[in-house]
């Protein structure tokens, strides 16, 4: 079936409750999708979900969720738990099982992040077994043995967090080489002047982790004055490669960094101090660099390598290229801020990286900033492993759902599907002041997105509402599946 359902949103609104003086609050809306079809969904235990992991372990799929802070009632203990990480049987995709809810126990920040590596592909790990990487509130990175997901086994606490200066302390999201064991975990080392750096480790054997070292742009380090660079700090790393992509800011003040693996690994080998925190070690790694509009970050930055431009063939030089696509975090409700907008870079000069080109939903298409929650982008896929990668980029929307772009040619991207879940009774209201009066809406918000080697899409809701799992339907499926 290949047809849309455009919902109104006169359509969309089922009911009203005065929440503030001259300002109804809408109680939900509707399923809206355009070449998608939803297979499953489980509502989570109604706990605030950030990144959903889908992993096959032997023959079955399993879903690894990371959580907001916060608590809810796990009925297979009976107890209120801490959000943590869910663990899901997605085997069959239309009836998700909830097999284990792991707490978090570093404090009131949930478990956001998740990684799987089998013990089969890390150097030191145990052939047949699967261990997790986590985030555990602001407090610290662990390894959990998930070997049997419904009984997670503690491992061990791989890094616990410092303070800046000012006393903050963070975690986020971390990356993990299954191939080589090597850990860019996000979280704050003592004295460094940004929240969120890169503490790198080696953890080819999960129960073993050895420090490499601490890294973040230069002025970041504890000895430096003036302005910190990069907002927040560093979001998140991703490899590909022999090269990492940094993404410093999520929301503003935004920088790009490629990095060398190996000069990020071992430094300047006739350097007295390779990998010391001192501005020229922290400066070796880098080959390029974007420092975007204070008005926009870098959430991620997700890489596109050795791409075949089809109106290029004819051309001799540089018809294959290499991309790199941005993505802006959207933070504020009912639009109250800056637009934020899906870039993508020409990196093939990676010395010099060129944006060519914006992916954004037009707001007019679901009058998404009076939709209520946060309206614009969040973060892509991570996969980069077949049917999807090369071909089709997911990227989660807020309140306008899971946006599916068409990315052969990253010179004329294309959006060929997008799903948007509906609300349910457990989607919690997101609230905005707009001219000193309160409103508060409910409205979906599909925070994070990620694909599997069968074809299926993830959607992890902020608002409550749970897991969606949905399927590419029409010329969108075609993509994935040009067989078919």
């Amino acid at each position: 079936m290949n047809r849309c359902i455009c919902l109104s949103l006169a359509a969309q609104l089922v009911a009203f409750t005065t929440h503030a003086p001259a300002q109804p609050a809408a109680t939900g809306h509707g399923e809206e999708r355009f070449n998608t079809r939803l297979v499953g969904a489980h509502d989570l235990q109604a706990r605030s979900a950030y990144q959903p992991l889908p992993v096959r372990q032997g023959e079955s799929h399993i879903a690894y969720v990371g959580h907001h802070a916060g608590e809810a009632l796990n009925p297979l203990t009976g107890a209120v738990e801490p959000n943590g990480t869910s663990v899901l049987d997605v085997t069959d995709p239309a009836a998700p099982v909830y097999l284990a809810h792991i707490p978090a126990t570093g404090g009131a920040s949930g478990a956001q992040m998740v990684q799987v590596c089998t013990g089969d592909r890390l150097p030191g790990g145990d052939a047949g077994r699967f261990f997790m990487l986590r985030s555990n509130g602001n407090r610290s990175h662990e390894v959990w043995d998930v070997t049997e997901p419904a009984s997670p086994a503690f491992v061990r606490t791989v890094a616990e967090m410092g303070r800046t200066p000012s006393g903050a302390q963070h975690t986020h999201k971390n990356w993990w080489e299954c191939d080589t064991g090597v850990a860019y975990l996000v979280g704050t080392a003592d004295g460094w002047r940004a929240p969120r750096v890169m503490q790198v480790f080696d953890l080819a054997d999960p129960a073993a982790p050895q420090r490499i070292r601490d890294f973040s742009l230069p002025g970041v380090q504890p000895d430096a004055s003036g302005p910190i660079p990069g907002g927040s700090g560093l979001h998140e790393a991703v490899r590909l490669g022999d090269r990492i992509y940094m993404s410093y800011g999520t929301s503003n003040n935004g920088v790009v960094q490629i990095l060398d693996r190996d000069r990020l690994l071992n430094g300047d080998p006739d350097a007295a101090a390779p990998l010391a925190a001192s501005p020229a070690a922290l400066a070796f790694p880098e080959i390029g660099r974007v420092d975007l509009p204070a008005y926009w970050g870098a959430h991620t930055a997700m890489p596109l390598l050795d791409v075949e431009v089809p109106d290029y063939a004819g051309n001799r030089d540089h018809a294959t290229r290499d991309f790199l696509f941005v993505v802006s975090e959207s933070v504020a409700n009912r639009c109250q801020e800056t637009r934020h907008v899906s870039l993508m870079l020409d990196i093939t000069d990676e010395a010099h990286p060129l944006p060519i080109g914006t992916f954004q939903v037009p707001e007019s298409s679901g009058d998404f900033c009076e939709r209520g929650g946060r309206f614009g982008p969040h973060a892509p896929q991570w996969s980069m492993e077949p049917p999807f990668y090369g071909r089709l980029m997911v990227v989660s929307w807020f309140n306008a759902g899971a946006r599916i772009i068409d990315v052969r040619d990253p010179f004329n991207m294309a959006e060929v599907a997008w799903y948007i879940p509906a609300t349910t009774e457990r989607t919690a209201e997101r609230c905005a002041t707009i001219d000193g009066v309160d409103t508060c809406q409910v409205a979906i918000q599909t925070n994070k997105v990620e694909v599997d080697d069968r074809g299926l899409i993830y959607l992890a809701d902020r608002a409550n509402t749970g897991l969606h799992i949905v399927e590419l339907t029409g010329p969108a499926a075609a993509i994935v599946n040009p067989a078919e």
